[in-house]
């Protein structure tokens, strides 16, 4: 490199601070040295970057550009900096979390939020999972932070979020047009869709399944798809279908007794004696959320 950062940081203060003076001030530096700085930085570019009219110095227009491009490059030297710091302090540069699929999106984005403004290096890799994918990760060193239905036998877990899933169709679907309560014999006689357990060494099943006819996906947003189509029935979480609901898009089964179900989310640190500050506080966001 023909420039320094330092150079450009010189630069960069005598056009916010209006001035060499000024410049020197502010970042305590002497005005020959800044001043010898930015001259040596117009020598070196071949450009010429201020103008001096008095005690004032303006940007011309290839410095208003050439600025621009300079407080790019002192912006990502300063989070090289941070990184770096970080890591010194064991900072986690990745934090890999297996979610289930059926925990709420706004509340995972609300906590994603609150955590890129404390750990903004640490990057996050997010692996949804249905039912028991989630250990699935969880054994084979995939997940730092688990969010599932299950846990593993004997690891200490919290309970973060309760779901409620409501039996639901399409307005026109034929359990629709019954004109009465629905028993689960009722059910059984139409299409139910549910999800695949997402683990490939095992297949779990959750929920009533008792529909003679069923169509099993691999994602939620395939289920939904096909009810709002009104090929199927299912339980859906109640989150995922409010506005749905509202609009009239979908409506509940009217059943003859409560149909709701409920499942608990918890959370599980995969190494909890060992983890560093940004799974912890990650953790605690989603606790405390």
């Amino acid at each position: 490199m023909k420039t320094t950062l330092e150079q450009w940081r010189m630069f960069k203060a005598v056009v916010e601070h209006g001035g060499y003076a000024q410049a020197s001030e502010a970042i305590h530096k002497s005005q020959s040295t800044i001043s010898y700085g930015v001259h040596k930085l117009q020598q070196q570019l071949g450009v010429q970057l201020l103008e001096v009219e008095g005690r004032k110095a303006y940007l011309t227009d290839h410095g208003r550009i050439l600025l621009q491009r300079g407080e790019q490059l002192l912006e990502q030297a300063n989070k090289l900096d941070q990184l770096a710091s970080s890591l010194e302090q064991g900072v986690e540069p990745q934090l890999r979390i297996a979610l289930e699929m059926v925990y709420p999106y706004p509340r995972l984005f609300s906590v994603l939020e609150q955590f890129a403004q404390e750990y903004p290096d640490t990057r996050v890799e997010l692996d949804e999972f249905v039912l028991g994918g989630g250990l699935e990760l969880l054994n084979d060193g995939k997940a730092d932070l688990l969010i599932s239905t299950v846990v593993p036998g004997g690891s200490p877990h919290q309970h973060i979020a309760r779901v409620r899933f409501l039996p639901v169709s399409h307005p026109q679907h034929a359990v629709q047009q019954l004109n009465r309560e629905v028993s689960y014999d009722d059910l059984s006689q139409y299409r139910q869709v549910v999800v695949k357990d997402s683990a490939r060494r095992s297949n779990r099943d959750g929920g009533w399944l008792g529909a003679n006819q069923r169509w099993t996906v691999t994602h939620a947003s395939t289920s939904l798809d096909i009810i709002r189509r009104g090929l199927a029935f299912a339980w859906l979480p109640e989150h995922w279908i409010e506005d749905d609901l509202k609009c009239g898009r979908l409506a509940t089964i009217p059943m003859a007794q409560d149909a709701s179900r409920y499942i608990d989310l918890y959370l599980v640190m995969a190494n909890p004696d060992s983890a560093g500050p940004a799974c912890r506080h990650l953790a605690a966001l989603f606790a405390k959320d």
